[in-house]
């Protein structure tokens, strides 16, 4: 009976059907044993997006485009593979642009090969530049190991006044990641845990703006990042299920500018705050849902989310040491629809009134 039930549970998390009932076993005329598991394909590729326009605020200030978009393409031709393209313009000045491509099963060997990238403009700061190739082993259908490699480039934003914001670099990355997955299910999972551990060496070289680096400026240095992730699913009573995660990040090294921080607050993290609000060396947030199942893939919740962010002391550029502990909490609903999981919640930060609260929505798409 376990392995028919892992054979469901495989099967589910390919993410290319619908959920799969139990499967039937039975003895035919022949007195031979035939399992029989009744497969439904599901829409694959997903669309999503919202596109705003807000006007200056004076009469000779230009309006701007705001919003996201959002394609997955997955099951490229019925061969696994996988392409997206995701674009969000948050603010006037800050925009992200990602597109990624994953290549399964290379050469029918347990290898995958994944590439990224990755753009950030942030406000009137720097623009980000990342290029990433992920090398996947599938030891078992649960356990997978990776190795990770980068290049990144950071550019700093002209401005007039010549004001310093970051320095001109480039990162080289290598990195290892372990990941664990028993989840039922990717999209409404109702037992099983999920944990990824990654650990990154960075090796940055500074090389500009001129003007500002002096004899004292360190042009090379070095980081370390430490990322864990887990989260745990147990099905309480019928249709009602707990969810829990813990997260952390932490940077390691010295000279670290704005661009290298890690960023904490909104529908992925920390609820009820702006995204991205915070940035520290260190970040650390949890997440706990109670959920009402209302079909296989659609859900009502009631969360709580906690968050903490540390910014160490920079003496060298008049930096003070900042940290705090934020928490958030509200609820709200994940529907499956054609285009993928529908998620919308409302939530309220640490001293919110009601009228503060933040509404989060998004297609809930795993790549």
């Amino acid at each position: 009976q376990k392995k028919i039930v892992n054979i469901t549970n495989r099967l589910n998390r390919l993410r290319f059907f619908e959920p799969l009932e139990t499967p039937e076993f039975y003895f035919n005329s022949q007195d031979e044993g035939i399992l029989k598991i009744s497969v439904k394909e599901k829409e694959t590729n997903n669309f999503d997006g919202i596109i705003g326009y807000i006007p200056g605020s004076t009469q000779n200030e230009k309006g701007f485009l705001t919003g996201f978009v959002n394609i997955n393409l997955r099951n490229l031709f019925g061969t696994g593979r996988a392409i997206a393209f995701k674009w969000q313009q948050e603010s006037r000045s800050s925009q992200e642009l990602e597109i990624r491509y994953l290549e399964p099963w290379l050469l029918d060997l347990p290898f995958n090969i994944e590439l990224g990238l990755f753009q950030r403009k942030q406000d009137s700061t720097y623009v980000q530049r990342n290029f990433e190739s992920r090398f996947d082993y599938n030891a078992t259908q649960e356990v997978t190991a990776s190795l990770i490699f980068s290049a990144q480039s950071t550019i700093p934003t002209e401005r007039v006044n010549k004001i310093f914001t970051v320095f001109n670099s480039t990162a080289y990355t290598t990195g290892i990641n372990l990941r664990i997955d028993t989840r039922d299910d990717p999209y409404s999972p109702t037992e099983g845990i999920i944990l990824s551990n990654t650990y990154k060496y960075i090796s940055k070289k500074i090389d500009g703006p001129k003007e500002f680096i002096t004899a004292t400026t360190p042009t090379k240095v070095n980081f370390q990042r430490l990322e864990i992730d887990i989260n745990y699913y147990y099905e309480l009573f019928s249709r009602q299920i707990i969810a829990a995660g813990v997260h952390g990040r932490e940077l390691k090294g010295d000279n670290v500018e704005i661009s290298d921080l890690y960023l904490l607050g909104g529908t992925n993290t920390l609820r009820g705050y702006r995204e991205k609000q915070f940035a520290g060396n260190r970040i650390l947030w949890s997440n706990l849902e109670y959920r009402y199942l209302i079909s296989n893939r659609s859900f009502a919740f009631l969360f709580f989310d906690t968050g903490y962010y540390l910014r160490n002391e920079d003496t060298s550029k008049k930096i003070s040491k900042i940290s705090d502990f934020k928490y958030g909490y509200g609820l709200g609903l994940n529907i499956e629809t054609a285009l993928g999981i529908l998620g919308v919640s409302f939530a309220l930060g640490k001293g919110d009134s009601f009228g503060d609260g933040k509404i989060h929505f998004g297609i809930v798409n795993e790549f």
